[in-house]
């Protein structure tokens, strides 16, 4: 069985702890590790095989911390545009004979019972060889609105359901034989080509193409105009919700999608008062709010907040109207904020950066550059550069000259000029860079050589 992990979701519900460049599933929420390396661990050892779908702007943060765990073999497909999960599904499937079980995972969710998860695995399994897709019902808790309803007779799907309204959920959860959909599936690679071709033909059509002229190498990297082509649809319209060949495996393995922060509340450990437990938080009189925050926090007289700090943006929500945060994101979006991509730590393959000033005319960033690890070649138009290092060896390239800085040393760069930063050393090379000009964007790079081939 070959695990296929969807990690190309954006997560914009848990904004602002979750941006473009880092969503949820690579925010370390739980003992130091993110929900991406909680399921490449859960699954590392139940499958012969990992594959990772994601798309090249989390393609290095998702193998970074696949290296953290000690997975450095994975293979991955990179989508430069995401076309929702039928396609990356697809895609995937084109890849393996028709034979081979997949087992379709996002890599966003939790999951706390291991081995009602294995146990549940196994029945998935004999129905997937038998020919079936096997869709995986989450038995219910609570009249939950945010998530889809199998209906069931055994393990035979009724109908699917649409998230419901509060008085639908609870009669659901009366009746006994609904699930939530979990977005989890299980079947063989032919079994659902064959169902997407009778059902989805477009999207069957064109995601075959864009598998046959992906760039082939140590990872498969699929061309941009052969994935606009793609009709955008999920995995769950274009294909199970039309099918006869679908089971429902119900099971109780403490799963949560984590779609929200009242969900994301229940999971995290509680004090006395049911305050999220952080040393970092002073309650006073104050009960059951969530506070995710790296700064002292005082609650005085409050009760059932979500109070989400992070360095560049605040939100604070009544419990219970979390959901709401994507209008917050919405309000952003038309604002054209940076605050949705990008936290003023930005995570690259070569290593980070964190803006720790940003004015009209000069920003400062503090750079760390991992060993051995090297930044483009290239130039800016519209702002110079000056880098004085803290701490390391830096080999620095300005034009034709190249030069070796140590700590307290600098160099200047000026708008148009070539340059490149790398680190020789074995350990992390850090220095401090001012750049003074017109215009300060991130877009503002001209790569001319670039190892990690992003835009050259």
């Amino acid at each position: 069985m070959v695990a296929i992990i969807l990690a190309g979701g954006s997560g914009t519900r848990l904004w602002p702890i979750s941006r473009k460049l880092i969503p949820k599933q690579f925010v370390k929420l739980f003992d130091n590790n993110s929900l991406y390396q909680k399921t490449l661990l859960r699954n590392s050892s139940l499958c012969s095989k990992v594959q990772i779908i994601s798309n090249e702007e989390h393609y290095f943060i998702a193998l970074d911390q696949a290296k953290e765990i000690g997975l450095d073999c994975l293979d991955f497909t990179l989508e430069p545009i995401g076309r929702n999960t039928a396609a990356a599904i697809a895609i995937a499937c084109f890849g393996y004979n028709p034979d081979e079980i997949l087992l379709i995972l996002p890599s966003d969710h939790l999951i706390k019972d291991d081995k009602e998860y294995e146990k549940v695995l196994k029945k998935a399994v004999k129905f997937a060889n038998d020919g079936y897709m096997v869709t995986f019902g989450i038995t219910p808790s609570s009249p939950e609105t945010g998530f889809g309803y199998i209906e069931a007779n055994g393990y035979d799907v009724k109908a699917f359901h649409e998230k419901p309204d509060l008085e639908t959920a609870k009669k659901y959860l009366e009746k006994g034989d609904y699930y939530w959909n979990s977005g989890m599936f299980c079947f063989k690679a032919g079994t659902f080509l064959q169902e997407l071709k009778k059902y989805s033909y477009d999207i069957y059509k064109t995601s075959k193409i864009a598998y046959e002229n992906a760039i082939k190498n140590d990872i498969t990297r699929v061309k941009m105009e052969d994935m606009l082509n793609i009709p955008e649809d999920s995995i769950d319209y274009a294909v199970i919700e039309k099918s006869d060949k679908v089971k429902v495996v119900p099971s109780d393995m403490g799963w949560s999608d984590l779609g929200s922060f009242d969900a994301l509340h229940q999971e995290l450990e509680k004090n006395e008062n049911g305050n999220t437990k952080n040393k970092n938080i002073i309650d006073i009189n104050s009960k059951n709010n969530l506070v995710l925050a790296n700064k002292k926090v005082a609650l005085v007289d409050v009760d059932d907040l979500v109070v989400v700090s992070t360095n560049d943006a605040l939100l604070i929500s009544k419990q219970g109207s979390s959901q709401k945060v994507k209008e917050v994101v919405k309000h952003l979006k038309n604002e054209g904020s940076e605050l949705l991509n990008i936290h003023l730590t930005a995570h690259r393959p070569w290593g980070t950066y964190t803006v720790l000033e940003n004015s009209p005319n000069y920003k400062i960033k503090r750079i760390v550059v991992k060993p051995q690890k090297r930044l483009s070649l290239q130039k800016h138009f519209h702002r110079n550069e000056h880098w004085i290092v803290v701490s390391g060896t830096a080999i620095v390239r300005v034009g034709e000259q190249e030069m070796t800085l140590r700590a307290n040393e600098s160099t200047y760069i000026h708008a148009g000029i070539l340059h490149r930063l790398e680190n020789p050393g074995n350990i992390d090379l850090v220095l401090i860079e001012v750049q003074v000009g017109e215009y300060l964007g991130e877009d503002d790079i001209v790569r001319v050589e670039d190892d990690y081939k992003r835009g050259c």
